[in-house]
């Protein structure tokens, strides 16, 4: 409760709901609380190895979608320990650059390199074509796991809250958030030291939300995600670089110091062309 309380008290959609739960909280006692048997989603991604020092470099890449320019000479450097959030007006902008560097999309100018140390694991914000399937949850993830026996793949479905049964479902009677969980259950698998993360937290409860917040806080490796969760960028990134319609802003800060820069507030009134509210 108190944790739903902090994290949407400043939420206009579900401030209500924060207000509900703030005065049962201070009705409680510890005595009125019953022991709960509820299971716990637990995210951890483990790098099989740490990353170089290069990560990975793009330069003057820009794509042009239904000829419409999308990236406009977008360059960029990640370094090693990055937690890079983009944030910015058109979530296209953003998709379209994690499919570019995952080579899903052809830039039409440009190029951009990943370190030899790197192996990447993308998260995409569309999964529909990963469950076009008629396999069992065992069976799916079991094509992404480097040991193929159902204990071990088991093992990672019941991290995800499938466990008897319920790892047998078929992929395609899956709801919105048991899906983004297989997914999570396959970006852990992957051993990656780099993580492309596009719009993780949509379709997930407050208690996902959170183990996957902890678990790219405890991440020791490189994160490149979007998410529209304000307090979710703000607890995990430590560099914020905004595509805006005029240019791109780069800055090695946390979100919420970004947003009271000086320097950065005068850069994005040139780049939008007049004040302009930022949108994560």
């Amino acid at each position: 409760l108190e944790q739903f309380v902090r994290r949407f008290s400043a939420n206009a959609s579900k401030s209500r709901q924060a207000t509900s739960r703030r005065n049962l909280i201070e009705k409680l006692s510890v005595e009125d609380l019953p022991s709960s048997s509820r299971r716990f989603t637990y995210i951890d991604f483990k790098p099989e190895r740490p990353c170089g020092k290069v990560i990975l470099s793009v330069e003057d890449v820009s794509v042009n979608l239904e000829e419409r320019p999308v990236l406009y000479h977008f360059n960029l450097t990640v370094n090693p320990g990055d937690k890079i959030a983009f944030i910015g007006p058109n979530d296209l902008v953003k998709t379209t650059l994690f499919q570019v560097l995952m080579d899903e999309v052809e830039p039409d100018y440009g190029t951009f390199r990943w370190g030899t140390t790197i192996t990447p694991a993308y998260f995409p914000k569309e999964n529909a074509v990963y469950f076009d399937t008629d396999l069992n949850l065992v069976d799916w993830l079991r094509q992404y796991s480097p040991d193929d026996s159902d204990t071990f793949v088991r093992g990672y479905l019941g991290r995800m809250l499938f466990s008897g049964e319920e790892a047998l479902k078929n992929t395609r009677v899956l709801s919105g958030g048991e899906k983004v969980r297989c997914m999570l259950a396959r970006t852990m698998l992957s051993g990656a030291n780099a993580l492309l993360l596009d719009e993780p937290t949509n379709h997930l409860d407050l208690e996902a939300i959170t183990a996957l917040n902890d678990g790219l806080i405890n991440f020791p490796e490189v994160v490149l995600f979007a998410s529209h969760d304000y307090q979710f960028v703000e607890t995990i990134a430590n560099r914020i670089v905004e595509i805006a319609p005029g240019g791109v802003i780069d800055r090695a800060m946390k979100l919420e110091e970004y947003v009271q820069d000086a320097t950065v507030q005068e850069l994005r009134e040139r780049y939008y062309q007049g004040r302009h509210h930022i949108r994560i």
